[in-house]
């Protein structure tokens, strides 16, 4: 199986990304994770994004808040897809995050989730379906999770 990346601006991205890697877990998804700033690191960024092929990342989660660059950047350095996750800013609560990473321009795709802590286990879970293109495992787990969800909502109905 082929991991994913999981890459953040800065350690105060973290407790939104770690959503992103507890849901890699639930699937048994192999990832790394890593603090890659794209304006205080450009180089060490375009070295990554460019090697990621190479070091075996089949797709690239990248939570970023602010201008969040991160995760544009790091699309222009490689064909893996690439996940965007904005963070939810204390500034203007996220929305400069989103519409930083969803506006990327033609010919540069960045797949863009919520903001937040959906966002980051929506990635998760896109990249898993990504995986489950060619992983069997992985689908298989996929389908237990929807079915697990479906059988969750049917439930709380009677709840009330």
């Amino acid at each position: 199986m082929r991991k994913v990346a999981v890459v953040m601006g800065s350690i105060s991205d973290w407790s939104t990304m770690k959503l992103a890697t507890d849901i890699l877990d639930e699937f048994e998804v192999d990832y790394d994770r890593h603090i890659i700033s794209a304006h205080r690191m450009p180089k060490v960024l375009q070295k990554f994004g460019e090697q990621a092929q190479e070091n075996g990342y089949a797709v690239l989660i990248a939570g970023a808040g602010g201008a969040a660059h991160l995760p544009g950047m790091l699309a222009a350095n490689t064909i893996s897809p690439v996940i965007g996750v904005p963070i939810e800013s204390h500034a203007l609560h996220g929305m400069d995050s989103l519409l930083s990473i969803v506006q990327m321009p033609s010919g540069v795709p960045v797949a863009t989730t919520a903001i937040g802590s959906a966002g980051a286990k929506n990635a998760a879970l896109l990249a898993a379906e990504i995986l489950a293109l060619t992983d069997k495992k992985v689908a298989e787990k996929l389908i237990e999770f929807r079915q697990k969800q479906t059988q969750e909502a049917i439930e709380s109905e009677k709840q009330f």
